[in-house]
């Protein structure tokens, strides 16, 4: 029995491998200008990422790609004083950027980089990220090879290509000939992966000997580690062992409900479960936080602190599963038309085999369960917020409906549902992340010192974070006339400066020939002809 369970799981590592394989590189840099030996944005309204409010207006001078000037110049409403600004050389690239927001670089926290069953090159996935102000993305699982994505992440650091900074994370086992069974295999197996070059890795679970080896070789060596506790493991292991064993993220919410379980020790599983069937994987999903001690009570409050107390971060993903409550609102975002892939449409309708288009006879009733789930679910991770606890933002895009870029951005949306300030929403989805990946000192927040990663935009985000939407947000004109505001203008990174709009004609045009190449050019509703 134990040798099938072993089996099973090392089966289960690389079925999620194998979702994906290769997909097409990035083709060399294009786009974007600089750095620039000198580069002054004047005048913007400044959020830096560190939960402090905007200020404004201020000029910020970047030399190369690192932030050497901060300087407020003025008050609002009243015409600037030259006298007060940074002086600019006759050779220096100055952008007037007055009445304009900059943000930190967003990070993603959950950014696979799409597969062959996707159908998506690298440059659709990286320009849709990029076009939405995301300029570093923690790639978890590293599913299309480990040695791929070091080669972007290289790429992406020398800025050869137009891609956001990568983290590499590789699912734990990855390119073992064999399962790893016992403590030694664990160890071994954590510093070859090192040696590779991974900056972290990715768990799903393995037998308790294994995962408490794996992850406490892995924090002795200072690697990040990740798990999405997968339900053929968490009855045996939750997210305080994991915790306590030194894992550094948890990702979705997989593990949590179990570990505030106060009345069973196991998910109330239909009788006739079967784990490879995604609705039923699903659909129990939607009823698991029911299952667990309701909030505020001793036993949430006791978990809730000793998370707390081991610093450690949450990466919910609310967005990924929002299909789950409201399919018909996933299916039809008016992004798809344009910007989702024949390819990708075809990957995401019903299917048994396609990873979460488990939509075999979706009801009504499950997705009102899963309005509940959420709404406990939320809960927590507002209350973790609260107390002092960090929490994350991340998309794990390209399942279940969810679009590169727009996915997260979406995740800002929920967080806020959550109960989370505009101001905290940023704050997660920057200065909170960059503490995650260990980078705090170079990127998350707009400061002297740091890299200079910026977005740019027209419209205030924190009065309404639909305009960080590549396609903006709807307002009335003056002449009672709908008409689209917003968009990020500029994403910069590493101190080159990217037309954020460019981008997404670019991804359109991408999706447009793919289309041409198609006999039909319409993404048609599953069981629908028209």
């Amino acid at each position: 029995m134990k040798k099938t369970l072993i089996l099973f799981a090392f089966s289960f590592f690389l079925f999620a491998s194998e979702i994906f394989s290769r997909i097409m590189p990035s083709p060399d840099r294009k786009e974007g200008e600089g750095p620039y030996d000198k580069l002054i944005l004047r005048g913007v309204t400044l959020i830096d990422g560190t939960g402090s409010p905007p200020i404004g207006p201020v000029d910020i001078v970047v030399q190369k790609n690192r932030i050497t000037e901060i300087k407020v110049v003025g008050y609002p409403g009243i015409p600037i004083k030259e006298d007060r600004r940074p002086k600019a050389g006759p050779n220096d690239k100055v952008m007037e950027l007055e009445g304009n927001y900059l943000l930190p670089g967003f990070i993603d926290m959950h950014g696979h980089i799409g597969g062959s069953g996707q159908g998506t090159p690298a440059e659709y996935v990286f320009k849709l990220w990029m076009s939405h102000g995301i300029t570093t993305v923690k790639d978890p699982s590293a599913s299309n090879g480990l040695s791929w994505v070091l080669d972007h992440k290289k790429k992406s650091l020398a800025n050869t290509i137009t891609a956001p900074r990568l983290f590499a994370y590789t699912s734990f086992g990855q390119g073992s000939e064999k399962p790893i069974t016992n403590a030694a295999e664990a160890k071994a197996w954590v510093n070859d992966n090192a040696k590779k070059g991974a900056d972290g890795i990715k768990f799903f679970g393995a037998k308790p000997e294994v995962m408490q080896a794996a992850l406490e070789e892995n924090k002795r060596i200072g690697l990040r580690s990740s798990m999405h506790h997968a339900q053929m493991d968490v009855a045996r292991w939750n997210v305080l062992h994991s915790a306590r064993a030194g894992l550094t993220t948890m990702e979705h919410w997989y593990g949590l409900p179990e570990a505030l379980f106060a009345d069973r020790t196991i998910q109330d599983y239909r009788l006739d479960y079967n784990y490879q069937n995604e609705q039923h994987r699903f659909a129990e999903a939607g009823k698991l936080w029911k299952q667990a001690a309701p909030p505020y009570s001793d036993h949430w409050n006791k978990v809730m602190q000793e998370l707390l107390d081991l610093d450690f971060t949450l990466d919910p993903t609310f967005n990924i599963y929002e299909a789950n409550r409201d399919l018909m609102r996933a299916r039809r975002a008016e992004w798809h038309e344009e910007y989702t892939l024949p390819s990708l449409w075809r990957f995401y309708k019903p299917s048994r085999e396609s990873h979460g288009s488990y939509w075999f006879d979706w009801t009504t009733e499950e997705e009102i369960q899963w309005k509940e789930n959420y709404q406990l679910w939320m809960t927590f991770v507002n209350e973790y917020k609260n107390r002092g606890g960090r929490v994350t933002t991340g998309s794990d895009s390209g399942f279940i409906y969810q679009l590169y870029g727009f996915a997260f951005i979406r995740e800002m949306e929920l967080l806020r549902e959550a109960g989370f300030h505009p101001l905290e929403v940023i704050r997660s989805s920057t200065m909170y992340a960059a503490e995650a990946l260990g980078m705090e000192n170079e990127i998350g927040t707009v400061e002297v010192g740091k890299l200079a990663d910026f977005v740019i935009l027209e419209e205030n985000p924190l009065q309404n974070l639909k305009v960080l939407y590549g396609t903006g947000a709807i307002r009335i004109d003056e002449n009672n006339e709908p008409i689209r505001v917003g968009g990020v203008k500029y994403t910069v990174k590493d101190g080159i400066v990217y037309d954020a709009k460019q981008l997404l004609q670019d991804v359109r045009t991408l999706v447009q020939q793919h289309k041409d190449r198609e006999e039909s050019r319409k993404l048609k509703q599953p069981g629908l002809d028209w």
